[in-house]
Order: C-alpha cells, then structure tokens, then sequence
C-alpha cells in the first residue's frame, strides 16, 4: 500500500491528493474568471453611472430645476450619498421632468457616484 503514494496513475493516496488539487485549482480558475467578469460589469456600470447614454444625450428643462430638486442634488453631491436618487427622480416628476432616461436613471441599482450624469446635469456641472 505504501508504494501508492509514489505510484502515478495509482488508484492510492497519491491520486486523489492530485485529483482534489486539480479540483481546488479548477474552482480557483473559475473564481479569477468570474471575478473578473464581476470587475468589468461594476466598471461598465460606473461608466454609465458618469456618462450617461452618449447616443442619447439629454439636456435639462429649466422647470426642472425646483427648489427640492437642486437641494436634493446638492446634498447628494456634497455627502457623496445616493441613497436619495429615487426621492430626485419623484422631485423631478413632481417638477415636470418625463424623460425615461432621467427617471430610469434615478430609480436604478447604481452604483451612483459624485460625477452621476443626473446630478450633474441637475447642478449644471460639465
């Protein structure tokens, strides 16, 4: 029995110490491959998050621009928390705003940060 530690091919203590280090190398090549498709997925939603749909560019409607709405804007800009985005997008409405995009925008998952497109264009930032 011993010689089946040392014995390749062998059906002993030695193959299955190499299947099951073939096996945790597997999953750790899977884990890097879906990590990485995790990183390009959060950077392209970032992108969006800053820039928007650059085939649909939208501008802003002054009647937009109420008092709640900048306010709401502001504050998310200054703390750099988004968590009031869907409370911008009811402000907005409630202010005339109909643009999908803009609404849709506000009321996603994010990730939204300082730079978000929306806030920008509510702030007038470039």
């Amino acid at each position: 029995m011993a010689e089946d530690w040392h014995t390749p091919g062998g059906d002993g203590p030695a193959q299955f110490i190499r299947h099951t280090w073939e096996s945790i190398l597997a999953e750790i090549q899977l884990f890097h491959i879906h990590s990485q498709e995790h990183a390009r997925a959060h950077h392209f939603r970032l992108f969006h998050d800053i820039f928007g749909n650059p085939f649909r560019p939208v501008s802003v409607d002054a009647s937009w621009l109420t008092s709640t709405v900048v306010k709401l804007a502001e504050g998310m800009y200054e703390l750099r928390d988004f968590a009031a985005m869907p409370i911008l997008a009811d402000a907005l409405m409630d202010a005339g705003c109909d643009n999908d995009d803009v609404l849709d925008h506000c009321r996603g998952d994010g990730p939204h940060v300082r730079g978000c497109w929306v806030v920008d264009l509510v702030l007038g930032k470039s």
